[in-house]
């Protein structure tokens, strides 16, 4: 027996060798320091990473830096420099959307988080972090495996500014205070070491240059139309007034980069206002200088050569290149600067200077990344490998996401939840039902596949299923007589409708916000798939139809939370992070970048901020199987700016033709020293007074005094996620920085904060605060 044991244990600790082997010859075979190149300055990590790479620089010939002006970096053999990769990308989960990224190998699926504008709707910050954390740590692994690189190309921060938008479903929406603190929840749980430090055993967090991979923060800037009549994103000029630019489009940027600290900006493909994206100087100085970008520049996907392929807005190749350098931009997701750097350089246009600044900037963070610390195997991250890749902490932190996002549009009666003692019976009606790509856009391979029909499945004692229509688009209704007499045989019938990859994807725009199918003539649960928003209006006033729920692209464990929803399991709490148009909406020109409206010429507006029109389903909409009451604890009645200003005296600062408009003053934010001085915390007590537990979001919005043209309908100050218990209270508090929360920009883009009574509101609970100066 105990030579049988002996034997057994020898056998598998040969096969322990033999894996451990190959996964390290797997990691550690091509990289950067080893003998015998160790022996260079750049590889010495005692060194600050600035030195080291400007010693990389400096040895260095021209050709060779010309060959890693690519995503798909070149080698330098004789400095023991492997190629590199910059193009992974993990959006909602490691995706290989890029070709920095495979599943063909020791990992074959990574973890399958809902898609953006569903974690969104959680409007719940630490789920944010977490996700990208369980993404960062999965990255890691996958890199040590040699199936990732370690600079991924996400978030996607544009603003959700369209609902015809195919991409809007990759974003948080149409906020940018929400995408903002998206952003920034996003980048420090990805790039931070905090997010795994139990993970790899290393509580040494002191090094703030370090990063785990490389966020990106995308795409910059005003990019949010793919393809619509005869503009596309290749071609597309944005025109964005100075005040939209500063309060809208911008913001979710800013706060990428100063708050979050973002190691990569993306530039986009279309030009903003009459300049592409890519070769702005005003705004990737803007970014650099006034920002503090510290971090690579990236085109996007071959958008070097759009600026002078498709925008025509040089006279060469050559000037595309000259005119990108000069801006900013570090490196060419393409070959185009490949192929014309050369011959730039040769006629004068670039300076050798103008790489070697654009090297210094992509070595610098590939030196954070660890990238030149010799073998990653025995750096702090080693350890990770498909151990640390779909594990039960992620799944279930997927599930935990999927739950929290799911939105409850409708409920008639308390039609929801069902009770599964009752052993009822169920029909599942639609072609999305029993589908497992339930990710969106940028999905990867999840650890698991479930449909919606598997996870009702769980639930329901007797349950029955029926295509309806044969397709998403439905353009037949050849099923629906076996539809309705399965529904027949049903106590419950769920109707899976909605969108996919057909009618929303990047580079393909919708042109209609009605859904692909309309029938049924039973009360029914209606559950719409789909990242962009729908006008079901006929569904929202049909009493046939008791309950609706959005579910976005809810990811590897949708069908799961849906059916926990449905059965009571989970107390829904999700909020809409974007409007619900009616079709009408679809009047309205998708290339108006213009966010305010003008009734001069019918134009409605944008978002819930601006939007004049009338809606399906608002901004922040979502239901509970419980119902809350709130009440303001505590906030200040009162604000004054006195001696607070610059030059210590009282301004009239709005004029018009000489006269004040309105006779309400503003204050420029710049004229204030310390606007952190009077940010000021809103305690909040939300009240449950349903029967359930359940978390619950609480949204504070401000109101303020009309000081000029443009100001917003309404705008959110912050939120907060709490779990309530039922028929008893539980206090908040959100903090409100006026002069970010309360401000918004002037005609002329300078942000300004307003004088006198701001109205704070809680559901139908308000508050005012009046700002003053004395």
């Amino acid at each position: 027996m105990r030579k049988q044991w002996a034997w057994s244990s020898m056998m598998m600790l040969l096969l322990m060798f033999f894996l451990v082997s190959e996964i390290a010859t797997t990691r550690s075979s091509d990289y950067a320091c080893k003998l015998p190149h160790h022996s260079y300055p750049f590889c010495d990590a005692s060194h600050p990473t600035l030195t080291r790479a400007r010693s990389l620089v400096s040895l260095l010939t021209l050709p060779e830096k010309i060959q890693l002006l690519s995503d798909n970096a070149s080698s330098i053999p004789r400095l023991g420099i492997p190629a590199y990769e910059w193009w992974s990308e993990s959006l909602h989960g490691i995706a290989p959307n890029g070709p920095g990224v495979s599943f063909n190998g020791t990992i074959p699926s990574a973890t399958g988080f809902p898609q953006v504008i569903l974690s969104a709707a959680s409007f719940n910050r630490s789920l944010w972090f977490r996700t990208a954390a369980a993404i960062a740590r999965e990255a890691r692994a996958m890199f040590n495996v040699g199936q990732a690189g370690l600079t991924f190309w996400a978030p996607n921060i544009n603003l959700f500014r369209d609902p015809r938008w195919g991409r809007g479903q990759e974003t948080p929406g149409e906020d940018p205070m929400l995408s903002s603190a998206y952003s920034v929840e996003y980048v420090r749980g990805l790039q931070g070491l905090s997010g795994i430090q139990e993970a790899v055993g290393d509580d040494d967090d002191d090094d703030d240059d370090a990063l785990m991979v490389s966020a990106c923060c995308k795409h910059f800037t005003a990019y949010d139309l793919d393809k619509w009549k005869q503009f596309a994103r290749y071609n597309f000029n944005a025109v964005v007034s100075q005040q939209d630019m500063e309060d809208s489009y911008q913001p979710p940027f800013r706060s990428c980069i100063q708050q979050g600290k973002a190691s990569c900006l993306m530039c986009s493909y279309n030009e903003v206002n009459g300049v592409p994206a890519c070769a702005s100087e005003e705004l990737l100085g803007l970014a650099r200088d006034k920002w503090g970008f510290k971090g690579y520049i990236t085109s996007d996907c071959d958008a070097v050569a759009t600026v002078y392929e498709y925008q025509n807005y040089t006279k060469s190749s050559e000037d595309a290149v000259a005119d990108v350098l000069k801006a900013g931009l570090d490196t060419d997701c393409g070959t185009f600067m490949l192929r014309h750097t050369k011959s730039a350089i040769e006629q004068g246009k670039v300076k050798e200077e103008d790489i070697d600044r654009a090297l210094l900037n992509l070595f610098s963070v590939q030196l954070r990344l660890g990238l030149f610390d010799g073998d990653p195997v025995r750096g702090r991250f080693g350890k990770l490998g498909p151990k640390d890749v779909c594990t039960p902490e992620h799944k279930t932190l997927a599930l935990e996401a999927a739950r929290q996002g799911i939105v409850l549009l409708k409920n008639d009666k308390k039609f929801l939840p069902l009770n599964r003692d009752i052993g009822a019976s169920l029909a599942v009606i639609g072609p999305m039902a029993t589908t497992t790509k339930l990710g969106g856009d940028y999905s990867g391979i999840p650890c698991s596949l479930t449909s919606i029909y598997e996870g009702l499945r769980e639930f329901a004692e007797r349950i029955s299923f029926a295509l309806g229509c044969h397709d998403v688009s439905c353009e037949s209704d050849d099923g629906f007589g076996e539809a309705v007499h399965t529904a027949k045989q049903a106590d419950f019938v769920v109707i899976v409708v909605g969108l996919d990859g057909t009618q929303e994807t990047e580079d393909h725009d919708r042109v209609s916000l009605l859904l692909p199918a309309d029938a049924s003539k039973n009360p029914v649960i209606l559950v719409l798939i789909g990242g962009g928003p729908l006008d079901v209006s006929f569904a929202k006033e049909n009493k046939k139809i008791a309950s609706i729920l959005w579910v976005g692209y809810p990811g590897e464990a949708g069908g799961k939370a849906l059916a926990e929803i449905i059965f009571g399991e989970f107390n829904p709490v999700g909020r809409l992070p974007m409007t619900w148009y009616p079709e009408a909406f679809t009047n309205v020109p998708m290339n108006d970048m213009n966010m305010r409206a003008d009734p001069s010429r019918g134009y409605p507006g944008r978002t819930y901020r601006f939007y004049t029109g009338s809606r399906v389903y608002g901004f922040g909409h979502g239901l509970s199987y419980s119902h809350f009451s709130y009440n303001f604890l505590s906030a200040p009645s009162e604000i004054s700016l006195s001696r607070i200003t610059k030059d210590g005296f009282r301004k009239r600062l709005l004029h018009q033709a000489g006269k004040e408009v309105n006779g309400v003053d503003y204050i420029p934010i710049n004229e204030l020293q310390n606007c952190n001085s009077f940010s000021f915390s809103v305690r909040i007590s939300v009240t449950n007074l349903g029967d359930l537990d359940g978390g619950h979001v609480v949204m504070l919005f401000s109101k303020g005094p009309k000081v000029v043209d443009g100001s917003p309908e309404t705008q959110l100050v912050g939120f907060s996620s709490l779990h309530t218990v039922s028929n008893k209270s539980t206090d908040t508090s959100i903090l409100v920085h006026p002069c970010e929360h309360l401000s918004f920009a002037d005609e002329e883009g300078k942000r300004i904060l307003p004088m006198g009574p701001h109205t704070l509101s809680v559901g139908d609970v308000e508050h005012i605060v009046s700002i003053q100066m004395y």
